[in-house]
């Protein structure tokens, strides 16, 4: 027979447990409704069924032409089409959402102190928009894959004030300004930020101003792309402003003949011909390119060439190896601004200015 000591002990271990039951689990992770998928058919509206979206779901949208501008403000959005087949172009009238008045296709936005985290985006064209295609701004983690951003009237696709981006085996052409362009900020002046490990891999970059620019970042990679038919290549834009752009990999990208003529501009003089151009930046690592048949007579016309930035700064303690370059003009390798501590190795090239740094 249980004594009444041992019987109130028996009470009190009972009313413990049912309380601890209910408590939180001390630290647990969040952990998202189950994830849904909304599709989205033509006549249907993309810009709905995002706004009814929850951190975690999936926008499948279907072949057709969609006509509006989408803003993406929710963590752990996928958005995915079914290739080219599934478009999206300006209306008429565009959306009265933010991303409709700056003009742009897709917008995934939040700020430098509360970032949007991991949207996705996929397996679509991006068409016809007056300014950028897709763009991020206060994002973390933003993917863009294999997807189509063609004739739009600025950057194809790209991303700023954001990190950890990665825009992989796309194709983007025919747009106004860049193919993928990766800045710090468009508005502001100020030194470089660091991308913490943004990646520029696989894409397919023709028919634009500029394949790719990176602007005042660090950290970041390009690698692995196929560039062609722009007036310039690659540009790595720095400056004089603390901390320098640099500390990147510009490395096994084909990059030829990119030959178009684009008239100059109020920073810059006329372009054509430009392979991978540094200018003001420091411990970029150029390596194993290659880089042929890039031939004009602007200043940064050549295969790797290295120029001072818009405001006069130097670039320095940049890194130009193992690239195989042909057919550039004038040079393969130029060094036209004579930084300190910039290295040539191991380059298998024609012609350099100055010479010896085939």
């Amino acid at each position: 027979m249980r004594t009444p000591r041992l019987r109130h002990l028996a009470g009190l271990t009972a009313v413990l447990i049912i309380e601890l039951a209910q408590l939180p689990a001390a630290h647990a992770a969040p952990v998202d409704q189950a994830a849904t998928r909304h599709v989205v058919k033509p006549g249907q509206s993309i810009q709905a069924a995002v706004d009814a979206a929850e951190p975690g779901d999936t926008i499948e949208i279907r072949p057709g032409t969609y006509r509006e501008n989408i803003q993406i403000t929710t963590d752990r959005l996928t958005l995915t089409g079914a290739g080219e087949s599934t478009v999206l172009s300006p209306a008429a009238k565009p959306s009265a959402n933010a991303c409709g008045k700056a003009g742009h296709g897709i917008c995934v936005t939040g700020t430098a102190e509360d970032p949007v985290s991991d949207v996705r985006i996929g397996s679509l064209k991006v068409t016809g928009f007056p300014k950028n295609g897709i763009w991020g701004y206060g994002t973390d983690r933003m993917t863009v894959r294999n997807t189509t951003a063609e004739d739009n009237g600025q950057q194809g696709m790209g991303q700023e004030v954001s990190t950890r981006g990665t825009f992989v085996d796309n194709v983007s052409r025919s747009n106004k300004q860049s193919g993928v362009f990766l800045a710090n900020t468009m508005d502001a002046e100020g030194g470089a930020t660091d991308a913490l490990g943004t990646l520029v891999a696989g894409n397919q970059l023709s028919g634009n101003r500029t394949g790719v620019v990176v602007r005042r970042l660090r950290d970041l990679s390009v690698e692995g792309n196929s560039i062609t038919a722009n007036c310039a290549g690659v540009f790595i834009v720095g400056d004089e402003s603390t901390p320098r752009a640099g500390d990147l990999n510009v490395r096994h990208n084909s990059v030829y003949e990119n030959n178009a003529y684009c008239e100059a501009t109020d920073r810059l003089p006329f372009i054509q011909g430009a392979g991978i151009v540094l200018t003001g930046t420091e411990g970029t690592r150029v390596t194993g390119n290659q880089v042929n048949g890039n031939a004009g007579t602007s200043p940064m016309s050549g295969g790797i060439v290295l120029y001072t930035s818009a405001v006069g700064a130097p670039n320095a303690k940049n890194a130009i190896s193992r690239n195989v370059l042909s057919g550039n003009k004038p040079a393969d390798l130029a060094d036209r601004d004579k930084g300190p501590d910039n290295t040539f190795t191991d380059n298998v090239c024609e012609l350099s200015a100055p010479t010896g740094r085939c």
